[in-house]
């Protein structure tokens, strides 16, 4: 069993203070520690070896909720490195079957205790071999997967995700870079962007919307449905996530005045005149800005899903009918 070395103690981080000492929602607080919990990610990811996949490789990658938008994004992007073939489930839906088809399968569990993501590993056990991110040292996880990378210095005592999951992306993306170039920034330069994004003010036409749909291409669609998701987590709000193609394949009925479409990399040719054509307002850093990378991109969208929710009179640290980990009975995990 392999960890990740230089633990912290839980809810620190480096530049990241106590929890709610600055007036700001802790959500808003991890929200802005993100820059230095990639870094530090990305320096772990380097002593973590040969348990991460290897060139050439049959990957799957698996995780429940924002776990899963994150595999789908590495996923992709590792597919477009030229890496190996990469697939990404929901850890419910994960054929396990095709088990020994995988030459390795990668889980993200922040909690460590997830349900679907815990029985995943044990009916793989065995039968390929298996490697956990979680954030939390001291559960089940530890025990269920052959490698563990323990990234407890992004731990979170939010209920709704984002440092921990773009944190674990990076520490994937850090990953690949050993085997080679991608199609996206480093993970360094991506934490310059967040901190850029972190800086600047949120669109205005984002924080008037009533209604927002997130659109991405390749590794960045994975990306879109996880801001369309914090936003419906902290805010309540009717969000929607396709792929950036598919967005004129009727998506593109419910945007006019008042909604926003809000799209993570380049646009596709016309897109941009159509969303006008039809009167809704569009984001994009591709074109808008200085081409933030797309996960940089996401700190803005997750910045906006808090200020809705302020807007909305919510408490973005206590979601409704959410709670940190979900943890079924033995019936519901039967039937899930």
């Amino acid at each position: 069993m392999a960890a990740t070395p230089g633990q912290e103690k839980h809810g620190e981080s480096p530049g990241y203070g106590q929890f709610g000492t600055t007036g700001q929602s802790r959500t808003a607080e991890e929200i802005e520690s993100q820059p230095n919990c990639w870094r530090r990610a990305a320096e772990e990811a380097t002593g973590f070896g040969a348990a991460l996949p290897q060139r050439g490789e049959r990957v799957a990658v698996s995780g429940c909720g924002t776990s899963w938008f994150m595999a789908q994004a590495y996923a992709a992007l590792r597919e477009a490195a030229g890496q190996g073939e990469t697939d990404a489930f929901a850890a419910s839906e994960f054929p396990a079957s095709r088990a020994e088809s995988y030459d390795r399968v990668v889980t993200v569990t922040r909690s460590g205790t997830t349900t679907e993501v815990l029985g995943l590993l044990g009916e793989l056990r065995d039968r390929t071999r298996t490697v956990a991110l979680t954030a939390d040292p001291a559960t089940p996880v530890m025990d269920a997967a052959d490698h563990v990378a323990v990234l407890d210095h992004a731990d979170e005592r939010s209920v709704v995700q984002t440092r921990f999951a773009t944190s674990a992306l990076a520490f994937l993306r850090a990953g690949l870079e050993q085997h080679g170039p991608l199609p996206a920034k480093a993970v360094t330069d991506a934490a310059a962007d967040a901190e850029f994004a972190l800086a600047g003010p949120l669109p205005g036409s984002a924080l008037e919307a009533e209604q927002w749909t997130f659109l991405g291409r390749g590794w960045a669609y994975g990306l879109a449905l996880e801001a369309a998701l914090k936003m419906r987590e902290a805010a309540g709000a009717w969000t929607e996530a396709y792929p950036s193609m598919e967005y004129r394949h009727g998506p593109i009925a419910i945007t006019g005045p008042g909604r926003c479409v809000w799209l993570f990399g380049e646009p596709p040719e016309g897109l941009a005149d159509e969303v006008a054509r039809v009167g809704g307002a569009l984001v994009s850093e591709a074109t808008d800005g200085r081409g933030l990378d797309p996960m940089a991109d996401l700190v803005r969208a997750q910045r906006l899903a808090v200020a809705v929710a302020e807007e909305r009179g919510f408490d973005p640290d206590q979601p409704r009918n959410l709670t940190r980990s979900v943890v079924l009975d033995g019936s519901a995990a039967a039937g899930s």
